[in-house]
C-alpha cells in the first residue's frame, strides 16, 4: 500500500500526513534526520526530545528549515515536545503545557495547537510520557483531559509513550482514542531501537471521527534508507495518513 498524499477532498475533508518522531535532542546525524522527515512529506511533525538548552530555538528552527517546515510550538517551553508544520497549515492557536513535577524525575510537558487544513479543524498534541509507571499513568489521564480542553471535535496526539501497547497507560489512551497502527497498519510496527526494532513504544492516536488511512514506521517509504533511520536518532518514526472531516459551521 502506498501512503496517501496530502490533499483537500471534494467534501471539504482534508487528507493529511502526521509524523511522530523522538529526535534525541539532535545529538545524532541531523542531516539524516532531515532527510527522513522530508521524505515523509508531513503536514505536521510531533517531536519529542527537541533541544531544550543553549540556543534551542535556533537548533529547532534549523531542523525545520532543513525539512521544509516551520516551528509551530514547543521545545524547551514544553520540556521537550514540539510541533512542526508545513505552509498548508493554518494556525489558530498554540499552547505549551508543563506537567506537575515529581521530585527526582524529569519535567514533562505537552506541545499543543489547534490548526486548520481548509475546512478541516484539528487539535494536535505531542507528548513524551514518564519512565515511571505511576506518573506515566497520571500523565495519560492529563493527555486525555488536555485534548478535550482544546475544544475541537477532531484531534490527534502522538509521541513517545515509554510503554508497549499492553501497558495500562497505553491501554488507557487506546480506550478513548484510536491507536492508528492497530486501526490501519502500514509499514512496520516496532519503533525501538533502529538497530534492533523489537518494541512499539511510540504511537499516533486519533479521536474516533478521524479516518485512519494508514499508520506505521516508514521503513520502505520512497526516499528513506535504513542507514538514515539508524543514523538519525535512537527511535524510528511513526507516519500516519489521516482524513479529517470538514468542520460543520
Amino acid at each position: 500500500m502506498v501512503m496517501p498524499n496530502s490533499r483537500t477532498n471534494p467534501d471539504g475533508s482534508a487528507t493529511i500526513r502526521v509524523l511522530s518522531y523522538n529526535i534525541r535532542s539532535l545529538r545524532d546525524d541531523t542531516d539524516a534526520l532531515a532527510r527522513v522527515i522530508t521524505a515523509c512529506a508531513p503536514d505536521l511533525v510531533l517531536i519529542q526530545e527537541a533541544p531544550r538548552f543553549f540556543r534551542w530555538r535556533k537548533k529547532l528552527a534549523r531542523l525545520a528549515a532543513a525539512s521544509d517546515l516551520l516551528v509551530l510550538s514547543g521545545g524547551a517551553t514544553a520540556s521537550g515536545p514540539a510541533l512542526l508544520c508545513n505552509l498548508r497549515t493554518t494556525v489558530e492557536r498554540t499552547e505549551d503545557v508543563l506537567l506537575p513535577l515529581t521530585p527526582g524525575l524529569h519535567r514533562r510537558g505537552f506541545a499543543t495547537a489547534v490548526v486548520r487544513f481548509g475546512r478541516a479543524r484539528l487539535g494536535v498534541l505531542s507528548c513524551h510520557l514518564s519512565l515511571q509507571k505511576d506518573e506515566r499513568y497520571e500523565q495519560g489521564g492529563m493527555l486525555l483531559d488536555r485534548l478535550a480542553a482544546l475544544g475541537v471535535e477532531h484531534a490527534v496526539a502522538g509521541g513517545d509513550l515509554n510503554e508497549r501497547p499492553d501497558g495500562r497507560t497505553f491501554r488507557r489512551l487506546a480506550a478513548g482514542l484510536q491507536d492508528c497502527w492497530t486501526t490501519a497498519p502500514w509499514g512496520t510496527e516496532y519503533t525501538s531501537t533502529p538497530a534492533d526494532p523489537h518494541q512499539r513504544i511510540d504511537a499516533i492516536l486519533a479521536t474516533p471521527g478521524i479516518e485512519v488511512l494508514g499508520c506505521g514506521v516508514p521503513l520502505d517509504h520512497p526516499g528513506i534508507t535504513e542507514h538514515d533511520l539508524r543514523a538519525a536518532t535512537d527511535h524510528l518514526p511513526v507516519l500516519a495518513a489521516l482524513r479529517v472531516p470538514a468542520t460543520v459551521d
